[in-house]
């Protein structure tokens, strides 16, 4: 039949008819079975009449059934368009056509069929069980209240309850959210309640779907007027009766658990104050006071978000602006998360320096509904943080502002060796860690790795923390602290202020670790050779005095230095900057940190592998500008 061309030709374009047809229709049929509509008990007695006024109701919560088991199946709380939606509709206008209702009762009740189509803006952005999850959290009261047998007032109760409580949080979070409660509701039906929603005891509970009472019918299948009328009466009877229980109880057990739970929040925090130091010079700020600073921590506030928090933006009642860090999913992090905030707050919150970020204040809290939270308050700076400026060809530093920055961090941490008795070691010297006020003035941040020193103390033996490419070789390899590890850091900063290069250069190959080189080891090759110019950034080869550049560069160098014996104090490395004292001459470096025998033979691969991608813990972008983001 198709073996000629012409023939060939026709039939082709008939299976392309055919199959288009097909496809067409597969997408606008229902997905949902509905014949559970026509076999579940429900109480049909309510939609016998046309003004039936809870009969909408009724169908609704009928509809949910199926609805409830599609996100099971699915993962997505409604219908993909408004086709398929009137397709589902029909259907069940079919199924409840054996029941001998009134035919236009789906039209009547679901006037506008895209009431069940998916939508973003049906609540807070929800459409899959995915994104339930990321706003409401992967445990959320619902799932631990909803499972199991319902039948029981009390159980069922404690159910309502969550639902409630979910349906509030997520309504909060925008003006029309006005479908949270019936998603809330499909969940718990669909996928926490193991029995499913076709099991009536969860209908009835979670769904609130009536039942029928009985199972034997009349024979003609008819009621009198007068039974139905005392039937509908003594169901609504036992409705108002059951809500008016129900509520009762509720709002009992909400005052009770508020009550608790505010004694807990107490007892929390007061045992979260007293593990901190005493002299911790932190602000406590109440959670009622940093929701009014930030709006409610308002979407349109948020101006940083990382793995480990959200930054927002506020103004405290006195009109001071601050920046507000939210520490996220504390139950997820483990001992050391908790130690980095509490070393945070008795660290910094103790000293004041106009080179170090001022941290005003600290919030903890504590609730069954949202578990602890923890919130950093510091002075907002407005300029972001220097790492932003090095990578962007946009945001170019001139020479007056990068030699301010750098004698900037030198003299913070220059403070924090020598200014306070025993001295501090940042630990966590980077880019992203130096943050620009209005004034392109440079303050040091990010105290969550600090370490304070015992007293007479010169070296520490403790467990390596920093970022991969600013560890000094002795701390990352045996674990020695002192305070020329911060100076390598520091020299590192320097050289990467200079040249506007990144510290570790990877252009040769992205997956080869053999090629990485160093920018200390790149700067000392131009050094030896006598050309220190070539580590000037380009912008700055016209723009400043070479000498005093030069100077910079081979205090970068000496502060880099491999061994801890060359390299000086940050004292003596912010005089050297300053021109009061003479560099002293470069001494020569080991072989590259990069060359694979080096780091073969002392295992440093590994050790800087394992630190690479360390996640900052306090912000290091307390910033106003809402690109940035934490690390």
């Amino acid at each position: 039949m198709c073996g000629t061309t012409k023939t060939f030709t026709f039939c082709f374009i008939f299976f392309i008819s055919i199959t288009l047809n097909t496809v067409a229709a597969a997408s606008s049929s229902c997905p949902i079975d509905l014949s559970y509509v026509e076999t579940f008990p429900w109480d049909t007695s309510l939609c016998l009449t046309p003004n039936a006024t809870h009969c909408c109701q009724t169908l609704l919560s009928l509809f949910g059934v199926g609805l409830s088991h599609h996100l099971n199946q699915t993962s997505t709380f409604q219908l993909p368009n408004s086709t398929v939606s009137a397709a589902c509709l029909s259907d069940f206008q079919t199924k409840l056509s054996s029941f001998f209702l009134v035919p236009t009762l789906v039209s009547s009740c679901f006037q506008n069929a895209t009431q069940f189509v998916a939508s973003s803006s049906s609540c807070a952005g929800i459409l899959t069980v995915d994104d339930w999850k990321e706003k409401v959290g992967p445990i959320s009261a619902i799932d631990t209240s909803c499972k199991g047998d319902l039948q029981g007032l009390t159980r069922c109760s404690s159910c309502l309850d969550a639902g409630m409580d979910v349906n509030n949080r997520l309504s909060a979070l925008g003006p029309n959210n006005t479908k949270c409660f019936y998603f809330a509701v499909l969940y718990a039906a669909g996928i926490v309640n193991e029995f499913g929603p076709e099991d009536p005891r969860t209908a009835a509970c979670i769904l609130g779907l009536p039942l029928s009472s009985s199972a034997n019918k009349k024979s003609d299948g008819q009621v009198s007027k007068k039974t139905l009328l005392k039937w509908v009466f003594g169901v609504l009877g036992a409705i108002i009766g059951i809500l008016l229980a129900v509520g009762v109880i509720v709002m009992y057990r909400r005052h009770d658990r508020k009550g608790k739970q505010n004694a807990r929040h107490e007892e929390y925090v007061s045992g979260f104050r007293a593990s901190l130091l005493p002299n911790s010079g932190a602000k406590w700020f109440g959670i009622a006071e940093l929701e009014k600073a930030t709006d409610g921590f308002a979407q349109k506030n948020m101006i940083g978000q990382g793995g480990y928090g959200v930054v927002y933006r506020g103004s405290l009642a006195d009109g001071t602006l601050v920046a507000v860090k939210q520490i996220l999913d504390m139950e997820a992090l483990d001992s050391k998360g908790d130690e980095e905030f509490s070393n945070e707050v008795e660290i910094i919150g103790k000293i004041r320096h106009r080179n170090l970020l001022s941290l005003r204040g600290c919030c903890v809290t504590s609730d069954d509904f949202r578990g602890k939270r923890r919130f950093l308050v510091y002075d907002l700076m407005s300029n972001g943080n220097l790492s932003d400026y090095l990578s962007n060809s946009k945001r170019r530093l001139s020479w007056p502002q990068r030699k301010s920055i750098i004698l900037d961090v030198a003299k913070g941490l220059a403070y924090l060796h020598n200014g306070i008795k025993p001295p501090i070691y940042h630990r966590d010297i980077k880019g992203t860690n130096i943050l620009l006020d209005s004034e392109m003035k440079a303050k040091v941040a990010d105290f969550g790795l600090a370490k304070q020193s015992s007293a007479g103390q010169t070296h520490l033996t403790t467990r390596v923390a920093g970022t991969y490419g600013y560890l000094a070789p002795e701390y990352a390899l045996y674990g020695q602290l002192t305070e020329k590890s911060d100076v390598y850091s520091f020299g590192i900063v320097i050289l990467e202020i200079m040249s506007g290069k990144k510290v570790l250069d990877t252009s040769n190959s992205s997956t080869n670790m053999n090629s990485v080189v160093l920018i200390t080891d790149w700067a000392w090759m131009h050094a030896k050779a006598g050309s220190v110019e070539e580590v000037f950034d380009e912008t700055l080869r016209e723009e400043g005095p070479k000498s005093v550049m030069e100077r910079f560069v081979n205090v970068g160098i000496l502060c880099a230095h491999v061994m801890v014996a060359f390299r000086p104090t940050i004292s003596e490395a912010l005089r050297m900057l300053e021109g009061d004292i003479d560099i002293p001459k470069l001494p020569d470096r080991p072989m590259p940190l990069g060359n694979e025998s080096y780091r073969s033979s002392f295992g440093f691969s590994s050790i800087l592998e394992s630190e690479r991608s360390r996640p900052s813990f306090s912000s290091s972008i307390i910033t106003s500008s809402p690109q940035h983001r934490l690390k």
